[in-house]
């Protein structure tokens, strides 16, 4: 396997970000939520402003390390050696947001199973269990146009994102964003989560809806018991301690 291994030139901030990224990759999968070589998880390259990392366009996660990743600027261009391409439809998507929104430092998009049946179903995200009750008034939707591969859809995805930084695509899967690493991850955790549990209780008959008021509390709630470190912080950590118990070849 090609790699690019660390150079005297890369940056101590680079090789850190590539070693976090690498890690996020091996939690996905340890979790099942690889698909195939297909989907992304990118954060930008800290103090190079225009490019970021992101997954080579043939591995499969669980095969991603550091040295694997392949940075690019905004314009799909590579920054460093790599005999790896990406995914166009990777590249259109990441590269769209985090040259728009400077606070998408990282960003994952996900096929899961029940994140596209959820995306699938008329009315989306429901407030019918305690992980979706996180969501109401968070959550943007984008309808489904097909492989986004073509640049001119980028304006409707920024709209329909607005001022919110978690999207479910219609009739394809969850797209997350944040301004590190685990922020992404536990907040797509959680959203898994929410759409699994909400698949299991409606195909036991009707749900029971969560009123607005509990909700608020709820959501006021949750936002004062974060753990130190910042958000996902602590399960990040824990998730790669249990990666490493198993294959700590990520690192390279």
């Amino acid at each position: 396997m090609a790699t690019a291994l660390k150079s005297n030139s890369m940056t101590e901030a680079e090789w850190a970000a590539r070693q976090e990224l690498a890690a996020c990759y091996r939690i996905f999968d340890m979790l099942g939520w690889s698909e195939l070589i297909f989907n992304h998880i990118t954060v930008k390259v800290p103090g190079e402003e225009g490019a970021f990392l992101i997954n080579p366009y043939g591995l499969h996660f669980s095969e991603i390390t550091a040295s694997t990743l392949v940075k690019i600027d905004y314009d799909g261009n590579k920054l460093a050696a790599s005999d790896w391409g990406v995914n166009r439809a990777g590249f259109v998507q990441h590269s769209l947001f985090h040259r728009h929104l400077p606070d998408a430092h990282a960003i994952a998009h996900t096929h899961t199973t029940a994140g596209m049946a959820v995306a699938s179903l008329e009315g989306g995200l429901q407030p019918v269990n305690f992980y979706a009750c996180n969501f109401p008034g968070q959550i943007a939707y984008h309808e489904f146009e097909g492989v986004t591969v073509r640049e001119e859809e980028g304006e409707r995805l920024l709209a329909n994102l607005g001022d919110k930084r978690m999207m479910l695509l219609r009739n394809h899967g969850i797209l997350a964003m944040g301004r590190t690493l685990p922020e992404v991850f536990i907040k797509h955790w959680v959203l898994q989560r929410a759409c699994e549990i909400q698949m299991a209780t409606l195909s036991m008959g009707k749900p029971l809806t969560v009123g607005a008021d509990v909700i608020a509390v709820h959501q006021r709630d949750i936002s004062q018991t974060q753990l130190p470190g910042g958000p996902g912080r602590a399960e990040f950590d824990a998730m790669v301690r249990l990666v490493d118990r198993k294959d700590m070849s990520w690192r390279d």
